[in-house]
C-alpha cells in the first residue's frame, strides 16, 4: 500500500487502537509523527510509563528528532506528580518549546494545579506571552479545585479587564466559589454576565446556576433560572430538588420530585438521597417507606452504598433507628461514612449507649480507622453521658490523626469538655483554635449558658461581632438559652429584636421555644402566654412544652391544662408531658387529677422515661436509676449505708424532706426513703465510697433534677467538704460548701 493512500488520521486510529503492527512495514510514516502519536495513543491510555520513554529516545537515539508543539501536552497530561511535571517544564524550556506553545504553557499550567502546586502555575501562566481562552480556563479550574476562591475570582477580574471574552466553562467555573466565599452579590454578577454573555439559557450555565442559588439559600433566584428553562434534564431536577431540601422547604423539595416524574425523567441515587432527607425532615415515616421500596425496586438497597446509607440516614431522622438497623446489617458492603451513619442515629435518639457500642464494633469487626465524621459522630455519645475519660481518649486519637484544629471536631470537643463539668478546659480549647465559623462560638456560648454563666455568654457574642463573625440562627439560640438559664429577661428581647432586625433572621421555633423559657422562668407566665398567642408559625411541642415546664415550677395549674391539651394533640405518645401535668397535679395535692392523666398514659400504652444518673469512676461509667434497681448494685448495702449516714447528719444541721416532691399518695416516712433513693443521690453515695476524700464528684442525670434532691445536695457538699457538679436535662449544677452556682434558679 503506497503511503498517500493511507492518509495521516488513519495512522493515527491505527496506533491508537494497537493495530500499528498491521501496517505495511515498507509504510514510511514520518518519525515524529509516529512518536507524536504514539505518546498521545499512551497518555489517553494513562500509561505514562510507556509514553516517557519515547520522548527520551527521540533525544538520544543515533539521529536525535527534535520534538516540537505537539509533543510535550500529552506527556504533561500524563505526568503522575509534581517531579516528573517539573522535569519535562526544564526539558521544554531548554528546547525553547514551551513559549511559542500556548498548548505546552497550558497543559504545564493544569499539570501543576492538579498537583497542588499554585505557584509554579501562576510564574507558567503569567510568563505566557499569548494567552488564550483555554489558558485562562485552565488556571481558573485548577484556583477553584484547590478552593482558591478568593484568587480564582480576582483572576476572573482580570481577565475581564484584558478584555477575555469568557464561555460556559469560564461561568460555570467560577460559580461555585460564591458558594465557599458565601456571596450572594457575587453569583447575581455572575448570573448578569452569563446574561450579557447570551449564555444564560444554556443548560450547563443553567445548572450550575439553580446548583449554586440552592447552596447560598437564594431559592427564588434558583427557581426563577429553573422556569425560565426550555430543556431540562437529570441534572437540574437533581439541583433544584437538593436546592429546596437543603433550603429546609422540604415540602417544595417532594412537589418537585413528583414534577420531575410527571415530565418523565427518571430519577438517579442522587435523587434519592435528597428525597430521603427530605421525608425524614418532613417526619414522614409513611413516604420514608415509599422512598426505600422504591430504592430497593431499584436494587441500590444493596447495590450502591449511597443509597444504602440515604436509607439508614432517613430512618434514624426519622426515629426509626430498628429499621435503620435493619438496613445498615443487609448493606453488603459499608464504608466508615455507613458507620458514621448509624453512630449519629443512636446519638440523635438519645441512645448513647448504642453508639459507642456501634463505634467500638466499627474498630473491632471492621477495622475501620476513626476519621473527621466517627469521631464528630461519636463525640456528642460520650458529651451524653458524661464520659469524660472516654472523651478524653478520642480527643488524643483527634491529636495523633491531626484533626484536632478541625473545626467540627473542634466544635464537638468545646462540647464534650463543657457538658462534663469542665468548662475552663471548653474555654482553653476554644480560645486556642482556628474560630473563623459559627461552630465554636455557639458551642462555647451554649456551655457557657448551660453552667450558668449568662453574662459571660454575653461577651463572648460582643468579641464574635468585635472579630467579622456573622452570627447565625444557632448563634442565637446559644444566646437565648444563655439568658433564661441566668434570668437575663430584658437582654434575651433584645437579642431577639436584634435576630430579626439587625441580622434578617427569621425566627425558628427552637427561638420562640427560647423566649418561653426565658420568661416562664423568671415567672412572667402572662407574658410567655401572649407571645405564644402572637407568633407568626404556628407553635410546636417544644414551645407548649416550655411553658408547661414554667407552670409546673410555679404552680399555674390551670394555664398547665392548656398547655398540656395542646401537647396531647401535638405529641400524643411522649410520655414526658403527661409526667410533667401529673406532677403538677400531684405538687398541689389533686390526686383526681393525677389519677385522670396516669389512665390517658394507660390507655395509650405509654412507658413512662425513667430516671437515671450516672458517674465515672476509674474509667467506668455507672448508671444508677430511681427507686428499686432492677439489678442491684455490687455495692447496694454500702450505698444504702452511705445515704442513711447522710440523711442523719444532714438532718442535725437543719435539712427537712420535702416529701412535696413525691409524687405517690403514701405514707410520710415512705415518701423520706423515695426521695433518699433518687438516682442522683445515689450515685453520689457511690462516689463519696469509691473517690477519695473532697474529690469533685460529676453526676450526669438525664431528668430535671427535683428541688428536694437539689436542697440535699447542698447540705451533702457541705458535710462533705466537696464540690459536687450534676448536670440535669436542663442546666449544670456547682454545688460547693452548701451553696448551688445556681442560686436556686433553674
Amino acid at each position: 500500500m503506497p503511503s498517500s493512500a493511507l492518509p495521516r488520521g488513519v495512522q493515527a486510529v491505527l496506533v491508537t487502537s494497537g493495530q500499528l503492527r498491521q501496517l505495511d512495514p515498507l509504510l514510511q510514516v514520518p518519525p515524529l509523527l509516529l512518536t507524536n502519536t504514539l505518546i498521545a495513543a499512551f497518555s489517553r491510555a494513562s500509561l505514562p510509563r510507556l509514553a516517557f520513554p519515547l520522548l527520551r529516545h527521540i533525544l538520544c537515539c543515533a539521529h536525535p528528532l527534535r520534538p516540537d508543539g505537539f509533543t510535550f501536552p500529552p506527556l504533561i497530561r500524563a505526568c503522575p506528580g509534581h517531579a516528573s511535571a517539573a522535569q519535562l517544564h526544564a526539558c521544554a524550556l531548554r528546547l525553547g518549546l514551551l513559549h511559542p506553545s500556548v498548548f505546552a504553557s497550558a497543559s504545564l499550567v493544569h499539570a501543576y494545579l492538579r498537583f497542588g502546586r499554585v505557584s509554579e502555575a501562576y510564574r507558567v501562566f503569567d510568563e505566557m506571552p499569548d494567552r488564550d481562552l483555554p489558558a485562562w480556563n485552565a488556571m481558573l479550574c485548577g484556583l477553584c479545585r484547590n478552593a482558591r476562591a478568593g484568587e480564582a475570582v480576582g483572576l476572573f477580574g482580570r481577565m475581564v479587564g484584558e478584555g477575555v471574552a469568557g464561555d460556559a466553562v469560564t461561568i460555570s467555573s467560577v460559580l461555585p466559589m460564591c458558594v465557599l466565599l458565601g456571596d450572594r452579590a457575587l453569583a447575581l454578577a455572575m448570573h448578569v454576565y452569563a446574561v450579557k454573555r447570551g449564555m444564560d439559557k444554556e443548560l450547563f450555565v443553567c445548572n450550575a446556576l439553580i446548583d449554586v442559588y440552592g447552596k447560598l439559600g437564594m431559592l427564588e433566584d434558583a427557581r426563577g433560572v429553573f422556569d425560565g428553562m426550555e430543556c431540562r434534564d437529570l441534572v437540574t431536577w437533581n439541583s433544584i430538588i437538593s436546592g429546596h431540601e437543603q433550603g429546609g422547604q422540604v415540602a417544595a423539595a417532594v412537589k418537585m420530585f413528583r414534577g420531575m416524574m410527571d415530565s418523565g425523567i427518571s430519577p438517579d441515587v442522587l435523587t434519592l438521597v435528597s428525597l430521603a432527607s427530605a421525608v425524614a425532615q418532613c417526619g414522614d415515616a409513611y413516604r420514608g417507606r415509599s422512598v426505600h421500596c422504591y430504592v430497593m425496586r431499584r436494587g441500590w438497597d444493596v447495590g450502591d452504598i449511597i443509597a444504602g446509607n440515604s436509607i439508614v440516614d432517613m430512618y434514624a431522622k426519622l426515629s426509626k433507628i430498628e429499621a435503620a438497623q435493619r438496613m445498615f446489617d443487609i448493606m453488603p458492603v459499608r464504608d466508615a461514612v455507613s458507620w458514621n451513619t448509624l453512630i449519629t442515629g443512636y446519638t440523635q435518639n438519645g441512645l448513647a449507649n448504642e453508639a459507642i457500642e456501634t463505634y467500638g464494633h466499627m474498630q473491632k469487626d471492621e477495622g475501620l480507622r476513626a476519621v473527621q465524621g466517627t469521631i464528630v459522630s461519636v463525640l456528642p455519645a460520650y458529651s451524653h453521658l458524661g464520659a469524660l475519660q472516654q472523651g478524653m481518649r478520642m480527643h488524643a486519637l483527634s491529636v495523633k490523626t491531626g484533626l484536632s484544629l478541625d473545626v467540627y471536631v473542634g466544635t464537638c470537643l468545646i462540647d464534650l469538655y463543657a457538658k462534663c463539668g469542665k468548662l475552663a478546659d471548653a474555654m482553653l480549647f476554644f480560645e486556642n483554635m482556628p474560630r473563623r465559623s459559627t461552630g465554636p462560638w455557639n458551642a462555647i456560648m451554649a456551655g457557657l449558658g448551660v453552667h450558668g454563666h449568662g453574662a459571660k455568654a454575653l461577651g463572648i457574642f460582643s468579641q464574635m461581632q468585635q472579630e467579622g463573625i456573622k452570627p447565625d440562627h444557632v448563634t442565637f439560640v446559644s444566646l437565648l438559652a444563655a439568658c433564661s438559664h441566668a434570668g437575663l429577661v430584658d437582654q434575651g428581647r433584645s437579642f431577639f429584636d436584634m435576630m430579626q432586625i439587625t441580622y434578617g433572621i427569621t425566627p425558628i421555633a427552637k427561638h420562640y421555644a427560647c423566649v418561653v423559657d426565658m420568661l416562664g422562668r423568671a415567672g412572667q407566665l402572662d407574658e410567655a402566654f401572649d407571645f405564644i398567642q402572637s407568633m407568626s408559625i404556628k407553635p410546636d411541642s417544644a414551645v407548649w412544652g416550655a411553658l408547661l415546664g414554667a407552670c409546673r415550677i410555679h404552680g399555674n395549674v390551670e394555664m398547665g391544662k392548656v398547655a398540656s391539651q395542646n401537647l396531647f394533640e401535638l405529641d400524643p405518645e411522649n410520655v414526658g408531658y403527661y409526667v410533667l401535668m401529673s406532677n403538677m397535679y400531684a405538687k398541689v395535692g389533686k390526686w383526681d387529677g393525677v389519677d385522670e392523666v396516669r389512665s390517658l398514659v394507660r390507655r395509650q400504652n405509654l412507658q413512662k422515661t425513667p430516671g437515671w444518673s450516672s458517674i465515672e469512676v476509674k474509667r467506668s461509667v455507672n448508671v444508677f436509676y430511681s427507686g428499686n434497681q432492677t439489678e442491684p448494685h455490687p455495692q447496694h448495702d454500702e450505698i444504702q449505708a452511705e445515704l442513711r449516714n447522710l440523711l442523719a447528719k444532714m438532718k442535725t444541721i437543719g435539712y427537712v424532706p420535702d416529701c412535696s416532691f413525691v409524687l405517690q399518695d403514701v405514707e410520710e416516712d415512705e415518701k423520706e426513703h423515695i426521695l433518699n433513693n433518687h438516682s442522683e443521690r445515689l450515685a453520689i453515695a457511690f462516689g463519696i465510697i469509691n473517690t477519695p476524700s473532697r474529690t469533685p464528684l460529676h453526676i450526669y442525670k438525664n431528668l430535671r433534677v427535683c428541688g428536694d434532691c437539689h436542697n440535699a445536695t447542698k447540705y451533702i457538699s457541705k458535710i462533705t467538704e466537696r464540690e459536687i457538679i450534676v448536670r440535669d436535662s436542663n442546666r449544670f449544677h456547682h454545688f460547693k460548701d452548701g451553696h448551688c452556682s445556681c442560686g436556686d434558679f433553674w
